[in-house]
């Protein structure tokens, strides 16, 4: 019989209860033959049914605690071996260890826990309920400077952070403060792995998002990137990428957001800014999604362009216009978006050149790409009338934005497309612009939208015909006639289902209409009249004033 076959039977037979010098001579031999990975060790141990002797050993106050906890951790790598060890009771036995002060057996205690209940919510869960949360966060403050220690508990609060309660617990326990402790103090890509593992996994809940903050979480990962941006080995290129990840994350809470950018001048936001002009293109999407996270506040919005930001990112786009990265360029167009969001802004915007500098991405082939352009545009140029006009003129933009007026197969960029057209006609009121529309054949596109399903484009595309009509309806009224555009509309007017939003604006249309000879003719044929009396009586009164407006209209014009 070898040695642990020995050791086991005369555990079995005396069932843990045998002189302190002999059983640690048994658990020796135990650990020898766990620690030199024999073959079948941590089987043969299970088979021996001694766990709950092991158990009871872990659960006395004696010098074997410690030797008994590092046989549990090293038989709980086997990952067969986890269940039994559960079912045998040992973690109720380790969890009261935590408590001690000796650092070796937080150690050991620490492993063992974490192995056996790798993997396994419901003991994850139960440990939670046990209150293992703030005696590991207690452990690393206690102990900050106990690396390996400190990474076992880092681990296991890696493995229980995905838990609600979990959470919760951190949350009291103001954890954030000890990560960054831990995080500034980092000495290797590992350490910091972890580190950010447990932030990320944390970061999801907005009440931590303002602790981390509070805490100096995002100064802590902006050095940490100042420190690794010239470094190219994979990991930490790895961590950087995280980082900055983070960061872009914890600024969607608005109060951390806030925070982070002070009043323009908060280290985070300063870094920031820098990230724009790195080589490393992580940290040049980090940085133009950051700034779109800034740009949800209007002061925010206005202190940034004012300092210059917008002239940074179009730097940024234009490196990356030709074989460029498309998620930088998504996220440059969403920051410029979010920037051009309060009118003050739009007109020092155009002030600068910016839709001329990003008229240089129409050629772009990438979805989502001509999705933020176009949407970028179409911002640029709402409430702006010279802008409008500018654009609304640009043959080589029409041009380009008819054919994605026919983009079957991305309707996101069909949709973007049509409403920047709407959007020129009705923010610039302009002929030439109504004249180059029409010549581009935008008129057809226009009548196409004004029978979308979603109100607020079929509102959009019906005042953009109108203002068209009423602006030139000599220059719109051979499409309007070929489309058949008035049975279209009497079709909406006698939808019961339709918006009353729709049947406001298409009346509006049909007024303007009115100043066509053949258009009311058509309206007379159509008995387009009829239809419009039984609005006059509609339940919505400014409907039916409508509705009586374009009944004396017709009228007179008859």
């Amino acid at each position: 019989m070898d040695s642990l076959s020995a050791a086991l039977e005369q555990m079995k037979v005396n069932g843990g209860i045998e002189e302190e010098e002999e059983l640690r001579t048994h658990l020796d031999t135990l650990l020898r033959a766990l620690e030199e990975n024999r073959e079948g060790a941590a089987e043969r141990i299970v088979a021996s049914s001694i766990l709950p002797s092991l158990a009871a050993i872990l659960r006395r106050d004696t010098s074997l605690t410690a030797q008994a906890t590092l046989v549990t951790a090293e038989l709980a790598k086997n990952a067969e071996v986890r269940e039994p060890c559960i079912q045998a009771g040992f973690v109720s036995a380790l969890v009261p260890l935590l408590e001690t002060s000796d650092q070796e057996l937080l150690l050991h205690t620490g492993r063992a826990i974490g192995r056996i209940c790798f993997d396994n919510s419901s003991q994850q869960e139960a440990l939670v309920q046990c209150g293992v949360i703030p005696r590991l966060v207690g452990i690393m403050k206690q102990f900050p400077e106990n690396d390996v220690l400190v990474n076992v508990c880092l681990l296991a609060l890696c493995n229980l952070a995905d838990l609600d309660s979990a959470r919760e617990a951190l949350i009291e326990m103001h954890v954030a403060e000890v990560l960054t402790v831990q995080l500034r103090r980092a000495p290797n890509a590992e350490r910091r792995h972890i580190i950010l593992e447990v932030l990320g996994a944390l970061g999801e809940s907005d009440s931590l998002k303002l602790q981390f903050v509070d805490s100096e979480v995002p100064e802590a990962l902006s050095e940490m990137i100042r420190g690794l941006q010239a470094v190219t080995d994979p990991p930490d290129l790895c961590s950087v990428k995280i980082a900055s990840s983070l960061i872009v994350s914890l600024l969607l809470g608005d109060e951390a957001m806030q925070k982070c950018f002070g009043d323009g001048s908060a280290t985070v936001y300063q870094d920031i800014l820098s990230w724009l002009q790195s080589p490393n293109t992580q940290l040049q999407l980090s940085g133009a999604l950051a700034i779109a996270n800034f740009a949800r506040n209007d002061g925010n919005c206005i202190q940034m362009v004012d300092s210059g930001v917008v002239s940074q990112i179009l730097d940024l786009l234009e490196r990356h216009v030709d074989d460029g990265d498309v998620s930088v360029q998504h996220a440059a167009l969403s920051a410029l978006r979010n920037l051009a969001i309060p009118a003050v802004n739009k007109v020092r915007m155009l002030q600068d050149g910016v839709s001329e500098r990003i008229r240089k991405l129409l050629r772009s082939d990438m979805p989502p790409v001509q999705f933020k352009l176009l949407g970028t545009l179409r911002m640029m140029v709402d409430g702006q009338e010279e802008a409008a006009s500018v654009l609304g003129q640009d043959e080589a933009l029409l041009s380009r934005v008819m054919q994605w007026c026919d983009a079957r197969d991305h309707a996101g960029v069909r949709g973007e497309a049509n409403r920047l057209l709407a959007a020129l006609i009705r923010h610039s009121r302009a002929p030439e612009v109504v004249k180059a529309v029409t010549r581009a054949e935008g008129v057809q596109h226009l009548i196409s939208m004004a029978m979308n399903e979603h109100v607020i484009m079929q509102n959009e595309a019906l005042v953009a015909l109108a203002i068209a009509s009423t602006i030139d309806i000599d220059a719109v009224e051979e499409p309007f006639m070929s489309a058949g555009l008035l049975s279209t509309l009497q079709q909406m007017l006698e939808d019961p289902v339709a918006a009353v939003e729709v049947k406001f604006s298409t009346v509006g249309l049909v007024c303007s209409l009115a100043n066509s000879v053949e258009l009311r003719s058509q309206m007379e044929a159509l008995a387009l009249r009829e239809t419009l009396g039984k609005l006059s009586n509609h339940g919505n009164t400014k409907l039916a004033s409508q509705a009586d407006t374009a009944l004396t209209i017709l009228a007179e014009t008859s």
